[in-house]
């Protein structure tokens, strides 16, 4: 019974590494070639449990997924002798598993030989158009125009590159370096300019300004003037009036006057005889002279120490 167990178990082992090295799994996500002695035999798209013969065919796995590739950045001349560096990439998958296999055989060697075909249709796409073309205008029908030259390239390979976009686009760092250095001249000669119409603005306002404070202060000094002498000529009509009607008032008034002006202090002091003329008004208020004064008093005048 035992050597019946045994046999049993060995055979159950058998079929089931059998089993085991037969049956091999495709996914959603791949396609596979069953390859017998190296050579394909069969395509399988249909995602499940297959078969195969084990130790004779064997299976190789692709993804059905878009796949990505990223080129490196590069210099590019466009028709209008304007240098750009253009970085880009491309998105593609594998169509057919069986011509994929016999001509780039694994994805690295499709991703190779795709950059480099894609490097040269970028190169020959944007050659073709001008700077602004390619930053602006036509960016959506050159990277059409790519892809189209790509596939049309790479039609034997079993891949078809669903898309290629242009990342980024600008001019090389030193030709960048020069244009920001011409943009900053610009400004700064935009701002001496600015500043210049400023500056002559605000002199046309100061000058303005003077001019009419000047018309100004010329026109009230003209109107001081004007009532200065009206009231000067005033003031002398009434004083010719007033000497007029009463000559001994007038003379009163003025000696007034000048009591007021002399008796200031100064630096000056006047010595006078009480009975000169200057002070008879002092002595009488009727202003008569006394009897035997000097009316020619003399006077002099002495320095104050």
């Amino acid at each position: 019974m035992r050597p019946f167990l045994a046999f049993l178990v060995v055979l159950i082992g058998i079929v089931a590494a059998g089993v085991y090295l037969s049956a091999f799994i495709v996914r959603q996500t791949e396609q596979a070639i069953v390859l017998q002695f190296g050579k394909p035999k069969a395509t399988i798209t249909d995602p499940g449990l297959h078969w195969k013969i084990p130790f004779v065919e064997t299976v190789d796995y692709f993804d059905k997924r878009i796949l990505d590739l990223d080129s490196s950045p590069q210099e590019v001349i466009a028709s209008d002798q304007k240098r750009l560096v253009v970085d880009s990439f491309a998105r593609f998958r594998i169509t057919d598993a069986l011509e994929f296999y016999k001509t780039v055989r694994d994805e690295n060697i499709a991703r190779q030989r795709l950059g480099n075909i894609l490097e040269s249709a970028l190169r020959g796409a944007l050659g073709s158009a001008t700077f602004q073309d390619v930053v602006r205008d036509k960016r959506e029908t050159l990277m059409r125009r790519i892809r189209d030259q790509v596939n049309q390239e790479t039609k034997g390979f079993g891949i078809e590159v669903v898309d290629v976009r242009i990342k980024r686009a600008d001019l090389p760092e030193q030709n960048s370096e020069a244009i920001y250095r011409r943009m900053q001249t610009e400004r700064q000669r935009e701002a001496a300019e600015f500043r210049a119409e400023g500056a002559a603005s605000a002199n046309r306002i100061r000058a303005t300004a003077d001019r009419e404070a000047t018309v100004i202060k010329a026109e009230a000094t003209k109107k001081a003037e004007q009532v200065r002498g009206e009231g000067d000529a005033e003031r002398n009509r009434v004083f010719a009036e007033a000497f007029g009607r009463d000559p001994e008032f007038f003379a009163f008034y003025r000696s007034m006057q000048a009591y007021e002006n002399s008796i200031k202090s100064g630096d000056t002091r006047l010595v006078i005889s009480p009975n000169s003329e200057f002070f008879r008004y002092f002595n009488d208020v009727n202003g008569a002279a006394p009897s035997g004064s000097a009316r020619s008093g003399g006077a002099a005048t002495q320095p104050r120490q």
